[in-house]
């Protein structure tokens, strides 16, 4: 299951987490991070017990968005035992997600 990340959480589970933990940062009024979402949740499901995946709502949590430089969603960030490895901005499909998990899931 997708995990929620918070201000009030986020330096726990992502940056001090050991492996691979991917955040999708988003806003409830974004058109594109509703159909980011469900594949985000999809992936979450199938790498359950092997890699961490949560969202943040950037409107609600403003501190680590701006902390990342995130100024464009939806984003997902990709941090590997707490340091970010990987970001992609905009709409990215499944496939180009497992192929970026893959890559740093070694």
């Amino acid at each position: 299951m997708e995990m929620q990340f918070t201000d009030a959480n986020f330096a726990t589970e992502v940056e001090q987490s050991k492996g691979l933990v991917i955040v999708d940062f988003f806003a409830t009024w974004c058109g594109p991070c509703k159909q980011q979402g469900p594949i985000v949740e999809k992936l979450a499901e199938k790498y359950a017990g092997k890699i961490k995946i949560g969202s943040i709502d950037v409107d609600a949590n403003p501190e680590f968005p701006g902390k990342y430089g995130v100024f464009s969603i939806p984003t997902l960030k990709f941090f590997k035992d707490g340091k970010e490895v990987e970001t992609l901005v905009g709409f990215h499909s499944d496939g180009q997600l497992e192929k970026v998990i893959e890559e740093h899931n070694k």
